[in-house]
């Protein structure tokens, strides 16, 4: 049994629509059934993305940013999309300490931090065109897992 459900939001580049879309994504991610620490981790790598979208992809100007996400059995897909100003040396961006905006005291361990607390980390970009951050997280024990599509299917026969 494959389990699948997924959303897409759409917001503007504004400060305060992280913690909204770190909200989110842990009210979706929920039916999971996460462990708290699970769901900070999938928070804080949302956060990073977002924050990267607002600072970097659109440095002083408004865009939208789209979080779209794919629960499928028990892993969670996170991808979070601008079509701001791209990244010109992906591998350079994902260096830690690394940053393009050390006026804004920017600590430049973004990408480290996604990298840390997703299972999976994908980065996408094109000069003018935007960035794609996809991320990925297994969310629960396997044999929770087996336990529960174990009971599941003692149900339906």
């Amino acid at each position: 049994m494959n389990d699948k459900n997924e959303m897409l939001l759409e917001f503007e580049s504004k400060s305060q629509n992280e913690s909204f879309a770190r909200t989110v994504v842990a009210a979706f991610a929920a039916q999971l059934d996460p462990t708290i620490e699970e769901l900070a981790d999938l928070k804080t790598a949302v956060s990073e993305a977002v924050t990267n979208s607002i600072i970097h992809g659109y440095a002083n100007c408004f865009g939208i940013i789209k979080m779209h996400c794919i629960i499928s059995d028990n892993e969670i897909t996170v991808e979070i999309i601008d079509e701001g100003v791209g990244i010109e040396n992906i591998e350079k961006a994902m260096e830690p300490l690394y940053t393009t905006r050390p006026e804004l005291e920017r600590s430049g361990m973004g990408f480290s931090f996604m990298e840390a607390f997703m299972d999976e980390l994908e980065v996408n970009s094109a000069l003018g065109k935007g960035t794609v951050i996809k991320m990925k997280k297994r969310v629960g024990k396997p044999e929770k897992m087996n336990k529960l599509t174990q009971e599941a299917k003692q149900k339906v026969l």
